[in-house]
């Protein structure tokens, strides 16, 4: 092994300046002390070393170009290892079965477990438990070089988490080979990514916030933080304000009484490409998300004058569901703190259109023309249109086809005609 003979060559010439030292006297006397610590020295060499401290390790793992027999790196940079958090500690508090050097060419795999026994009974149990494929090194990075998670220079500091979990859930990590989506790259465009990367604000959302750190569960299980049922309040440890107001709201109260098809912040905002609610690009896709659940809505919103000039063009300071219905804390029309009750509606028209009145507001912006009982009126004159329409149309097409075959025939006995007069 490379670093027992590092060793041997060290202690070979420790004992050839000793021996040259006692052999250049004739008086073995005035020696002594030489002649001891030659005998010293030739048992140590004789015998197994013992470790006592980290400089008896780092004399061989402190040379950068040091590798095992598989070519893998165990080198360790001592300056950065006694800055670590593990700094204060000896080489063999970790890996116990090193007890004397030479050591095995195999040595046995430390276990973090050992001191950090509550992380490893959360991470456990949790979608990362494989050891294999999530080490506590995959998260944390290098054993020797490990910070704490206050300090910038530490792979879980909080604007390092994200590259952190995405070095798997990236495009070409684990999620490729578990078949996950890559979310990182959607985290990093999203309000939240971008308040982390760009604004440097260390109380932006990062994936332990709202996934935890190593007992992360699946969404799937109802203890998780991004389980449907509890995702609210994920989202309101640091939204406390619009958690609250969805609370209050007809799709908090759906939730809280076990009605998982109510939306929660995710089905409205998506659970990592979240962005700004100002920006154009989520107005616009706001009214499909909500149509997703309301179709009906969705029907009669596409035929208002509100929808087609959103399309037309794309122009997003036209109304879209939550400009009139409010956007978290949502109630039933029939409800007077609703803004589209009957009593609010002057003032969530008068928003948009200055001077809006009690005839203005009587604009029907879901009149459903294939609904008689909710709108008579527009159910008949539908019908009477369509069948006028249908009138007119089939009046000419018989209209057409006859004039058709009139003109035909007289087609035909013209060329009758002029051929009996040729005869």
């Amino acid at each position: 092994m490379r670093s027992s003979a590092r060793f041997n060559a060290s202690c070979e010439e420790v004992l050839l300046r000793l021996f040259r030292s006692f052999t250049a006297s004739s008086e073995v006397v005035r020696h002594r002390g030489a002649f001891i610590s030659f005998v010293v020295a030739l048992a140590l060499f004789a015998a197994p070393h013992s470790l006592h401290a980290q400089s008896d390790c780092l004399a061989c793992h402190g040379d950068k170009s040091m590798q095992d027999a598989a070519g893998h790196s165990i080198a360790v940079d001592g300056s950065t290892f006694s800055a670590s958090i593990h700094g204060s500690m000896k080489c063999n508090n970790c890996h116990a079965d090193i007890k004397e050097y030479p050591h095995p060419e195999h040595i046995a795999r430390v276990e973090c477990k050992s001191c950090h026994a509550d992380e490893a009974s959360s991470l456990a149990g949790s979608v990362h438990s494989s050891s294999k494929d999530h080490p506590c090194s995959s998260c944390h990075g290098d054993a020797h070089s490990i910070f704490p998670k206050s300090d910038s220079r530490s792979a879980v500091y909080p604007l390092n988490i994200p590259k952190t979990c995405g070095n798997c859930h990236g495009t070409d990590g684990m999620a490729r080979k578990h078949g996950l989506p890559s979310v990182y790259p959607n985290y990093m465009d999203s309000i939240h990514g971008f308040a982390l990367s760009k604004e440097g604000l260390l109380v932006a959302a990062n994936c332990q916030s709202c996934h935890g750190s190593h007992k992360i569960l699946s969404r799937k299980d109802p203890q998780s933080p991004t389980f449907k049922a509890n995702i609210p309040k994920t989202c309101g440890t640091c939204h406390a304000k619009i958690d609250a107001d969805y609370e209050r709201g007809s799709h908090g109260h759906a939730v809280a009484s076990g009605n998982l098809k109510a939306p929660v912040c995710t089905d409205c905002h998506t659970a990592h490409a979240i962005l700004q609610p100002t920006e154009s690009e989520f107005r616009m896709q706001s009214t499909p998300i909500c149509g997703s659940c309301h179709k009906d809505k969705l029907s009669t919103y596409h035929d208002t004058f509100h929808s087609q000039l959103g399309s037309l063009g794309g122009y997003v300071e036209t109304a879209r569901c939550w400009d009139c219905h409010g956007a978290h804390e949502i109630y039933p029309t029939a409800d007077p703190r609703s803004p589209v009750a009957k009593a609010n509606l002057v003032a969530t028209c008068g928003k948009c259109h200055a001077g809006a009145n009690l005839s203005f507001v009587q604009y029907q912006p879901h009149a459903n023309a294939h609904d008689r009982k909710l709108n008579p009126a527009l159910f008949y004159v539908r019908l009477f249109m369509n069948l006028l329409l249908i009138s007119v149309l089939t009046f000419f097409v018989i209209h057409t086809i006859l004039w058709l075959i009139r003109s035909r025939f007289d087609q035909v006995r013209r060329n009758g005609s002029n051929g009996g007069n040729n005869a």
